[in-house]
């Protein structure tokens, strides 16, 4: 029996729960193994060991060591095509370029504004930090821009990358769970018809629900 491979990090962080969403996908067992970074955890010397920037998400699968959830993800289908969703980052050159260019542009387009509303709208009021309202809107108008383009291309496919669900629609959920539901801004989203419509069938797949309830579990 294979070992579980191990998730670093807290589910309730953007980037480990994208990777926990990709290995329930794939159905891939796995070991959560929460890290307290409140306490500093994530800058412990066996940490940093397999996590050089001190950030989760790590991940080990036996001797190997990766981060960054992108990266992770890509790796988790790649080792396990047959498993799970076997089409989640395509099976062919093809469909494995266009889920590659919509993961950038959500790497480099939609995370940069989203990222930064995430932060202002969901966490600041937590952690009792003063909100940026300059930042905030000034990273609605980058986002809703962004958003403009995916209108566009959801008016063609169903997805991102095509007519199938993938690695590129995945990238997207944890963010934009935030914002429409912790940050209150879902009508960045639903006000688009296209986006909207995305939207909710990509949050509504088991996996992403999966990773709510985890979330949930350790509020």
């Amino acid at each position: 029996m294979a070992t579980p491979v191990k998730v670093y990090g807290p589910p309730l962080s953007t980037a480990v729960s994208r990777v926990l969403a990709c290995l329930l996908e794939k159905d891939v067992q796995f070991q959560l193994i929460p890290i307290n970074m409140s306490k500093g955890e994530h800058k412990n010397p066996d940490f940093l060991k397999i996590q050089p920037f001190g950030q989760v998400p790590a991940f080990q699968d036996e001797s190997i060591s990766l981060f960054e959830s992108r990266s992770i993800c890509r790796y988790i289908c790649e080792k396990y095509p047959d498993k799970g969703n076997k089409g989640l980052y395509g099976t062919n050159p093809l469909a494995k370029a266009s889920i590659d260019q919509w993961l950038e542009a959500e790497g480099q387009s939609f995370n940069p504004p989203s990222s930064v509303l995430v932060f202002q709208l969901a966490f600041a009021p937590r952690m009792k930090i003063k909100q940026d309202q300059t930042a905030i809107n000034q990273n609605e108008e980058k986002l809703s821009k962004v958003l403009d383009v995916y209108e566009k291309r959801l008016g063609e496919s169903q997805f991102l990358a095509g007519d199938d669900f993938s690695l590129a629609d995945l990238s997207h959920l944890p963010n934009t769970h935030y914002l429409a539901n912790a940050a209150g801004r879902g009508e960045l989203f639903t006000s688009k018809k296209n986006v909207g419509r995305w939207w909710g069938e990509i949050s509504n797949r088991d996996s992403w629900k999966k990773v709510v309830e985890m979330q949930k579990q350790r509020t």
